[in-house]
């Protein structure tokens, strides 16, 4: 086994783990030409694990015409000299696992981009030995597409090609054709894919839309929603796309049989996690369900529940826990309220600081996992991007309503004091959000009182109760601005509650003995069997008779 290979004695390090996700284009550039590289990563590593997190996930730093920014890969097992090399991957690896931290990485299984040599090799014939590697289809007598399917990124997801004459279907971009998933050479190829990353030391994976990964082999018309069943979890509301009921076009159950084989192969190497992307507006938490079932598909999923725009009342979050345990008990999710692909939950909430402290609180007392973006832990709002500076190819299709992911991808701010707060000397690939300047990691480290600070605090009070990393969840109150559960592990039980609103609230405690816990600072009032909570607080109390 190579000697960067992980030999943790905790396979199970994944169960409540805090995973950091690295947008390597944005945080740290090493040698000036404007775009974050893995050397640069490796500078900031002891900054990463100064916060406490269990593991990072890179986005994706595969060969790629950059269409997507990495999301189109032209080849799955080099990196694209951007970023550096296959050396840079193998010293990050290193340096992490001496830090203490685990390395995911995203693989992007469902597609590939259309400069891939499978692709330039499958549009040649229908006959040569790749013809069956893409999905492929006659057009309507008429010369339409095959079906009504829609791309995420807007149109048909159909695209005819005049060297075939036949189209190929693409979720995403017109340059990412998808794989087809029921050729197994394909299947073998990807899990190949997968033991080329695991030999070279990651810890997992983050898969990128796992549930698109099969389409449905009769090519059926999707439904049409009715109006008052559209919403906009998983693509905006400008987007047509969130009109038809997906039924045929992903998350087929022959999907469950590929996630079986990648397992597998996972399992071959020691202590190694996955954490899948579920893109399911109708079906988000029974897909997560299903996934993480049996223990013999991926460890934990995350669904867009917490990443739309649906604000997170004290309902809300409670049915979306309770409703997970309940489709599955023996599955885990994975928990975020921010990424590289929506607008920061600052902004797109609407979050005072005192709000945004009381949600990284609760997400971190949520049963699951939790996803971190970077710059979360500084409390950065979504900054403005202006057209002429537009790089998204998503916002540029629907703007101005949607004006694509840039604003979350900007710059990491590092320091006010240097050019492009210290993340490049020479102009960065997206301009720096001025108002970031005041979060910068070195304005913050200084302020004792400061959300950086706060976040290492929590990260640290959750790791320091195994109850809060890997217990059960039991509801006690959930109301739109109240919510209270238990958490509960080897006979420790603590009780989590969080007003949610603006105005003081008393808080009953369980039955039982309870005393507060001292990690975090409160600033509330114990009287008896109840606690009076100010706005925007949470607490935090243990069983004594446990």
């Amino acid at each position: 086994m190579p000697e960067n290979v992980t030999k943790s004695a905790d396979a199970d390090w994944w169960r409540g783990a805090v995973i950091y996700q690295i947008y390597p284009r944005s945080y740290q550039d090493s040698n000036g030409d404007g775009i974050g590289d893995l050397s640069g990563i490796i500078h900031r590593l002891p900054y990463v694990a100064s916060l406490g997190v269990d593991a990072i996930w890179l986005s994706p730093f595969f060969r790629s015409p950059m269409l997507d920014f990495g999301y189109d890969v032209s080849d799955y097992r080099d990196v694209d000299p951007m970023f550096g090399t296959l050396g840079d991957f193998d010293a990050l690896i290193t340096r992490a696992h001496q830090l203490g931290l685990k390395v995911m990485i995203d693989l992007v299984l469902s597609h590939t981009s259309s400069q891939h040599p499978w692709f330039a090799e499958s549009r040649q014939s229908r006959d040569n030995p790749k013809a069956n590697w893409y999905v492929w289809a006659n057009p309507k007598p008429d010369g339409t597409p095959p079906n009504n399917w829609l791309s995420i990124f807007g149109g048909s997801a159909w695209e005819w090609d005049g060297e075939r004459m036949q189209y190929y279907l693409h979720n995403f971009l017109i340059d990412q054709p998808d794989l087809n998933f029921h050729e197994p050479a394909v299947q073998k190829e990807l899990l190949d894919v997968a033991r080329f990353w695991l030999a070279r030391g990651v810890d997992g994976f983050r898969l990128d839309t796992v549930n698109f990964y099969v389409h449905d082999k009769q090519l059926r018309d999707n439904p049409a929603l009715r109006p008052e069943e559209i919403n906009d979890k998983t693509a905006p509301a400008v987007n047509p796309y969130n009109y038809q009921d997906h039924l045929y076009d992903k998350t087929q159950p022959e999907n469950l049989d590929f996630l079986r084989k990648l397992r597998s192969v996972m399992d071959e190497f020691p202590a190694i996690s996955s954490v899948g992307e579920v893109g399911e507006s109708q079906r988000g938490t029974e897909v997560q369900a299903e996934y993480t079932s049996g223990g013999d598909k991926l460890h934990m999923c995350y669904d867009f529940a917490f990443l739309s725009n649906v604000f997170p009342s004290g309902v809300y979050v409670n049915s979306t826990i309770a409703g997970f345990d309940a489709v599955s008990p023996d599955g885990w999710a994975c928990w975020a309220y921010s990424n590289h692909d929506v607008m920061r939950h600052m902004s797109r909430w609407n979050l005072s600081d005192a709000q945004y402290r009381l949600y990284a609180m609760l997400i971190l007392a949520l049963r699951g996992s939790v996803c971190l973006y970077q710059g979360e832990e500084l409390g950065l709002a979504e900054a403005y991007v202006a057209f002429e500076d537009l790089q998204d190819p998503y916002g540029k299709r629907f703007w101005p309503k949607f004006r694509g992911r840039d604003g979350c991808r900007t710059p990491m701010p590092w320091s006010r004091g240097s050019a492009n707060g210290g993340f490049t000397d020479g102009k960065p690939w997206l301009p720096l959000a001025m108002e970031h300047l005041t979060h910068t990691v070195s304005v913050e480290e200084r302020d004792p009182d400061s959300i950086l600070h706060f976040y290492r605090r929590a990260i640290a009070f959750r790791k320091a109760h195994p109850a809060l990393v890997k217990g059960s969840y039991e509801t006690v109150e959930a109301e739109e601005k109240i919510l209270s559960f238990i958490r509960a592990n080897d006979g420790s039980r603590i009780f989590c509650a969080f007003n949610l609103s603006e105005a003081e609230r008393q808080v009953a405690l369980p039955e039982g003995d309870w005393a507060l816990l001292p990690d975090m600072p409160y600033n509330v009032t114990s009287t008896g069997g109840s606690v009076t909570l100010p706005p925007y607080q949470a607490v935090f109390a243990t069983a004594q008779d446990a």
